[in-house]
């Protein structure tokens, strides 16, 4: 095993990637970060519609990924289109869904995908 100092149990930032699993805890949340691995950019209007919440309710929520620097906003006119601030949040997500094959399936789909020589 090779030393890695992000790995290190003394590592500051784990209290901020703890902190980052608690944004991630929230299920509307998990699903924005989904659908804009998807959509790549969409507005407060076009998420509300895939993640089924209220235009308030997803703003309130891309509120707190935005302060945890998970996405970012442009101004298009009188808009904001978000979108990922950078891989990291998709690779956290599809991780944790990941594991969720795991827990409810001894056969994970993205395992057996993997040995039909599909990608996920």
């Amino acid at each position: 095993m090779h030393a890695d100092s992000c790995m290190d149990p003394g590592n500051p930032d784990i209290v901020l990637a703890a902190e980052i699993f608690s944004m991630l805890s929230d299920v509307t949340r998990v699903r924005i970060v989904v659908a804009l691995v998807n959509h790549d950019e969409m507005s407060v209007g076009e998420l509300s519609k895939l993640v089924h919440k209220s235009p308030a309710a997803v703003s309130q929520h891309l509120a707190k990924l935005r302060l945890a620097r998970i996405v970012v906003g442009r101004q298009v006119g009188t808009y904001v289109h978000y979108r990922l601030a950078n891989e990291h949040a998709e690779l956290l997500v599809r991780a944790a869904l990941e594991q969720a094959e795991h827990a409810a399936s001894d056969a994970p789909a993205h395992h057996l995908a993997a040995a039909r020589g599909q990608d996920r």
